[in-house]
């Protein structure tokens, strides 16, 4: 576990880099997130607080902050998959009511607005960025930092 540190620092920088351009997306190209975005803005949250925690942390309990963070991971795959699910069958609800609701009582979106406030839809069909949907990338991403946390949680001590 010795190199783990810049592992971790690397998918940290990774997962803010995911917020910062969902961020920008929102803001710039006024593309308003959905309840299953801020879901997966929770997801890239939580691997870049695991991973930050682990940098500093000594080498049994990064392998831990490792595990957290691919949970994390694993999780906002999920909730990615489904997303795409939804743009797929429009008739299918994400529940934008109640979870909008819910979501947006949350102390985080009280605090950051402007990062978790839900306030678009789910099924609202924005342009492709480079031929895939956001919750397309959001998926590839969650995929390839879960792989990455995988390896770095099992990895034997030399």
């Amino acid at each position: 576990m010795k190199h783990s540190k810049p592992d971790l620092l690397a998918v940290a920088f990774i997962s803010l880099m995911m917020l910062a351009v969902a961020l920008y997306l929102q803001h710039v190209e006024n593309m308003q997130p959905c309840p299953l975005c801020v879901i997966q803005r929770y997801a890239f949250a939580a691997i870049a607080l695991f991973c930050l925690i682990g940098a500093f942390m000594q080498r049994g309990r990064a392998r831990t902050s490792a595990a957290l963070a691919a949970c994390s991971a694993i999780a906002g795959a999920g909730v990615a998959a489904w997303h795409i699910y939804i743009k797929a069958n429009p008739t299918v609800s994400c529940g934008i009511d109640p979870l909008e609701t819910s979501l947006n009582t949350l102390p985080t979106a009280q605090l950051l607005p402007f990062l978790f406030k839900a306030d678009g839809l789910c099924t609202t069909d924005y342009a492709p960025i480079l031929g895939l949907s956001i919750p397309q990338w959001a998926l590839i991403w969650f995929v390839v930092l879960g792989l990455f946390l995988l390896r770095i949680t099992f990895k034997q001590a030399r």
